[in-house]
Parts: C-alpha cells; structure tokens; sequence
C-alpha cells in the first residue's frame, strides 16, 4: 500500500482559520462583514435569563392563597431589593403586622393564587463572546455570532486543560528540552503564552499563576502533578473548563517530553507578536485538540518554510505514537507494512515500522499513531 490515512496535529507557518464564535443563545451581534477585530474584541453579547425564587407568601403571612394579591406591595413586573418588602398584613393594630421581605434583587415575575407563592426572577446575566483571535469578520450569523477569519501560524497540542485566553508571546526557554524553572518567570510575563521546551512541574504553574501567565506551552507534563494542580483526577470527556488561573498545553505527551524542534522554533520565531491559545480537547468523536493560534501581521513570515498538508501516511513523515505501550513517542516512518501482522492481542492488523531519534525502529499499529502535520 502506498499510503494511508491518519489523523494529525497541525504544525504550521502559515493556514487560513476560520474560527466561528457563537452565542449560547440568541442575542445580538456587534460586528459588521468585513470589520477588523482584535482577540479581545466582542462579536455578540446576549443576556441569560436569571434564576426564578419562589417565595411562599401565604405562608409567610399566614393567609390563603387566594388572599395574596390583597397584601403585595408589588405587582408583577417591579423591580425589587434585597430585603425590600413585597407583601404586609395590615391589621388594626400596626404592631401585630407581618411582613415578607424579597430574599433576592430582581423583578416579579408572577404571582399564584393557587400556591399563594410569588415568583422573583432574578437580574440577567450579561453573555459576551470574543472574537478570540485576531482577523477580519468574514461572516455575521443574525442573533447567534460570527465567523473572524485570519492568516496566522497554528500550532496543535495533544492535551490541555483551560479555556480561551489572548496575550504576548513569550518564550524563556533555550531551547525544546529545557525546563525552565518558576524563579525565571519575571513580572513581564503577566498576561503572556509562555512557552516552556520539555516540561511543565507544578511549582512552575503556582509561579506562573502568582505572575498572571495567561498560558504555558511545553512538550509534557507529568500525569501526577496535572492531577495534584487540578485537586482530581482527568477523566476522558472534554476539558476546556477547568478553572484554575491559566491554560495549560502539552504539544506531545505526558511526562518530560521534548518539545519537537520544529514546534520549539517555529514560537520562538513569532515571539512578541500576540498569540491565542485554548486548552480545550476531547478524543473521542468531534476530535477537539488545544491549539496555539500566532496572527501573522501583515508582511510577517514564520521564518519556517510552510510545507503542504499530506494527504496520507506515507514512508519518512513524522508521527506521533497515541496509544500505550509507547504513547508519546516520536518518529519517523521507515516502512508500511502491506500484510497484516499479528499483535499481542492476536488481532491481524496493518502495521508500520517507525524509527525513534535514538535509531530503535518499532513496529506499531497504523492505527495507533498520527502525523504531525508540518
């Protein structure tokens, strides 16, 4: 066979993104085709309804509950404090009165003679989305958000932890298998994508959290100390929403990995320029991956030739091992195997040999591996 299929993580100098930015909700949009945004400008915002309290009133002034509207205060669709009353007695003596105060701020929502209970809808909470990167609007999406395209330099993880964050590249390591220590992290790498070669520890995140960094890139991390900085152990489904001050991105594996040389200097180049990055990823169906995305401004290069996508597995790409016994491990492709071969699990399957920068050549599952996309 010639070729095959496999997936892949992008590693790229230069591609056109197109990133779809959506409300929750329906709302409204606040940009125009073809405007010029920036990562931290907003594209929609939308207002999400507020919870609903139930206050019994006829319980509260002893009454029935076809006598409440005889005792509000409010009506429905007044607004109200916290602790205002809503609803009093009013017997002939003022000091034998009951009063029933709003637990909560918001508005009457509505009143039931049936249940005596009066519904307080609570304030609505403003939803804003960002367009994340920065780009062009190519397209408006009425009520729901926009897509901002943009020519940036993209790089793909194979795990993170944390949400969307924007801010200066920054790049303290020498090189891809360094590790950089928490005493090298300075004030100036507040609010910046720090990158850091072979290892995040997690007395570097605690530095990073104390000096504001919006995200560290690196190759690994040990499983232990993402579970220790977390408070719980990952389980398989998506992430992307844990909060814990900063986004975390692994660009090979778990462990102290190198980064990958070609990774390492293609941020390094496009350092100081104002990155985004997501740590967001599921492996299962809808393949999300945590991504670092450079904006290129206008007449920048990379400083790495971009090379096409491949089109499928073939003999001298560089791959990426996803499954144990050697997950993480990279290499290069030195033959696919045509016949099927048996496995330790005595399953037939297609196979290809791949040669590890040490020269040790294994013979893994097609299946078990995908390309690093350059």
């Amino acid at each position: 066979m010639a070729h095959a299929y496999s997936p892949g993580l992008k590693v790229t100098s230069r591609i056109t993104l197109r990133k779809r930015r959506m409300l929750p909700l329906e709302g409204r949009v606040l940009v125009e085709p073809g405007q010029r945004v920036e990562a931290s400008t907003a594209v929609a915002v939308a207002e999400l309804p507020g919870p609903v309290h139930p206050v019994n009133v006829a319980n509260r002034l002893g009454i029935r509950p076809g006598e409440v509207r005889r005792y509000l205060l409010k009506q429905e669709g007044e607004e109200v404090g916290r602790d205002e009353p809503i609803a009093e007695t009013r017997p002939w003596l003022k000091w034998f009165r009951t009063v029933c105060r709003a637990p909560v701020a918001g508005t009457v929502e509505s009143v039931s003679e049936v249940t005596g209970q009066v519904m307080l809808r609570q304030p609505a909470q403003k939803v804003s989305v960002e367009a994340y990167v920065a780009g062009v609007v190519s397209e408006t999406l009425p009520r729901e958000g926009a897509i901002v395209q943009t020519e940036a330099a993209l790089v793909q993880g194979i795990f993170g932890v944390g949400g969307e964050c924007h801010g200066p590249l920054r790049v303290p390591a020498r090189g891809p298998d360094d590790v950089v220590r928490g005493a090298a992290l300075d004030s100036g790498c507040q609010n910046c994508i720090i990158v850091v070669g072979s290892l995040i520890t997690e007395s570097l995140v605690e530095a990073a959290r104390q000096r504001g960094v919006a995200a560290i890139v690196a190759g690994g991390m040990r499983a232990e100390e993402l579970r220790r900085v977390l408070g719980y152990d990952i389980g398989v489904a998506v992430t992307g929403s844990e909060r814990i001050g900063l986004t975390l991105v692994l660009t090979e594996g778990f462990g102290r990995i190198p980064m990958a040389r070609r990774t390492f200097e293609l941020l390094a180049g496009l350092e100081g320029l104002h990155a985004s990055a997501r740590g967001a990823t599921q492996i299962r169906a809808g393949v999300v991956r945590p991504e670092i995305i450079v904006p290129l401004e206008e007449g920048h290069e990379a400083g790495l030739e971009a090379r096409p996508a491949p089109d499928g597995l073939r003999e001298g790409d560089r791959v990426r091992v996803i499954r144990e016994p050697y997950f993480g491990v990279i290499g290069e492709v030195v033959e696919l195997v045509s016949d099927l071969v048996q496995i330790e699990t005595e399953a037939m399957v297609r196979v290809l040999r791949l040669r590890m920068q040490d020269g040790e050549v294994l013979t893994v599952p097609r299946a078990n591996v995908e390309i690093i996309e350059a």
